[in-house]
């Protein structure tokens, strides 16, 4: 590289791409504690925002209060926030109006709502004006709130990391570009550079798929926190629709989307009171029956504001369509129904014949799919329903290479060979999640916190 100044130019410049990438992995691996924290509470009820101080004051965060939407926005225009947590329903301004205001005039600071589970309708106009990042039903769960707020932070820290990774991609390729591209030299050390950052931005992409995936399993199992018998029912079903669909050779990103679909069919039911909610569709009647037929519209009509949920949502609201044309909402008929729609009816209603959901009597595996068979053309799709009994009764899937720990055995770099769940059954990290090391001191922290036994599966073929 000496004695020839152009190479010379373009080693120098090479090495401080280089030194950017490194620099760039050193800040997102370490732990973001220049700057603490800072959350806004807004509530027009003192005890509420004195519970919600209570809660987070061992967590180290920055937090104000305000009781108006008024309030909120004056701290907002003094103080750098990096997430709001807003009650809906307040005097003179909601928490629909509030949460607009700030996603408009400060577009970086995360949203979370808080509601009631009977604001279905201003839980609505909160995702559609205020785009906020989730809501959480009154009364909340203390972990799962914590957990949320996590989420969301880490949400927002992904996103600004990605955004300053792109910058520092740009700039280091136009420093680059106007080196000399008729050398063999410069062209491999370029072409090996670029290379190496779309590897990283790739590994943060992926990181932003993983958390995207959790968050929806999170989401989905809300639900399922309020009924005994529903609990697992949404990922059973999840588990069920994506292996008929592979069946079927639906394309890939089709097999995601149903995927996501099935964990979130339920969504619309999130108003339901914990009665109707417990009643098997076989008994209800008048009223109960007209709210129950409004929830897979509800459900779509939850989603659609979110552009990387509208297949899912669309597939929602189809689900409880019948072949024969018979179903609602829209009264669809055979191929007009979304293929994803007719996989989750079977998947579904299988599920729901055993957990005593559609009948009061629960019934067995055999007795579901007994009761499935006859209804080929009629109320599912006969082509559906054949792949769908083809993987139910076909051979055991090759079981994962596993062992089980404990949190001190715990490595970063691990990777999970089963699903992760706290004790109240809210799932916190996915299988296949790689495990780093702060989430490995998280994970040893909650379980001396917490006392008792905690096992962990972990993957002996992968590292």
């Amino acid at each position: 590289m000496t004695g020839n100044p152009c190479f010379e130019v373009v080693y120098r410049s090479a090495r401080t791409l280089w030194s950017g990438v490194q620099d760039a992995l050193t800040a997102r691996m370490s732990d973001p504690t220049d700057a603490p924290v800072t959350l806004l509470l807004v509530d027009d009820e003192p005890s509420i925002l004195s519970s919600l101080r209570r809660l987070l004051r061992p967590t180290g965060y920055v937090v104000h209060t305000a009781e108006s939407g008024a309030a909120g926005l004056a701290i907002l225009e003094r103080e750098a926030i990096d997430l709001v947590i807003s009650d809906m329903r307040m005097p003179e301004m909601t928490g629909a109006q509030f949460l607009e205001q700030v996603r408009n005039r400060w577009p970086a600071t995360m949203r979370i709502l808080l509601t009631g589970y009977a604001d279905v309708s201003s839980t609505i106009d909160a995702i559609n004006r205020g785009e906020i990042f989730r809501y959480v039903s009154k009364p909340w769960d203390e972990d799962q709130l914590k957990l949320t707020i996590r989420d969301a932070l880490e949400s927002s820290r992904l996103r600004k990391e990605n955004a300053r990774l792109l910058a520092l991609t740009r700039a280091q390729n136009e420093e680059l570009a106007q080196l000399n591209a008729g050398l063999e030299q410069k062209v491999a050390e370029r072409t090996a550079e670029v290379e190496q950052v779309n590897s990283f931005l790739q590994l943060a992409n992926d990181s932003l798929k993983q958390n995207f995936l959790v968050s929806i399993k999170v989401f989905s199992g809300f639900m399922e926190l309020r009924g005994e018998a529903m609990v697992g029912h949404s990922r059973r079903v999840a588990d069920l629709a994506r292996k008929v669909a592979v069946k079927l050779q639906v394309p890939a990103k089709d097999q995601q989307d149903i995927f996501i679909a099935a964990l979130l069919h339920d969504i619309g039911k999130i108003g339901f009171s914990d009665a109707l909610l417990a009643r098997p569709v076989s008994r209800m009647s008048g009223e109960d029956l007209g709210i129950y037929r409004r929830h897979a519209a509800a459900g779509e009509a939850a989603l659609m504001p979110l552009a990387e949920l509208k297949e899912a949502a669309g597939i929602i609201r189809s689900h409880h369509e019948r072949y024969d044309g018979q179903g609602f909402p829209d009264g669809l008929q055979g191929a007009f129904i979304p293929l994803g729609a007719r996989i989750l009816a079977v998947a579904n209603d299988y599920d729901g014949l055993q957990i005593g959901t559609l009948a009061e009597k629960r019934l067995s595996p055999d007795e579901a799919r007994a009761m499935l068979a006859p209804s080929a053309g009629k109320r599912y799709d006969p082509q559906v329903l054949e792949a769908f009994f083809a993987v139910i009764g076909g051979p055991l899937p090759e079981p994962v290479s596993e062992r089980a720990i404990s949190p001190a055995q715990l490595a970063p770099g691990m990777v999970l060979a089963r699903d992760f769940f706290g004790r109240d059954g809210v799932l916190l990290l996915a299988s296949d999640y790689v495990l780093d090391a702060q989430l490995v001191r998280q994970i040893q922290l909650t379980a001396q916190r917490e006392g008792g036994a905690m096992t962990l599966y972990v993957r002996t073929d992968r590292r």
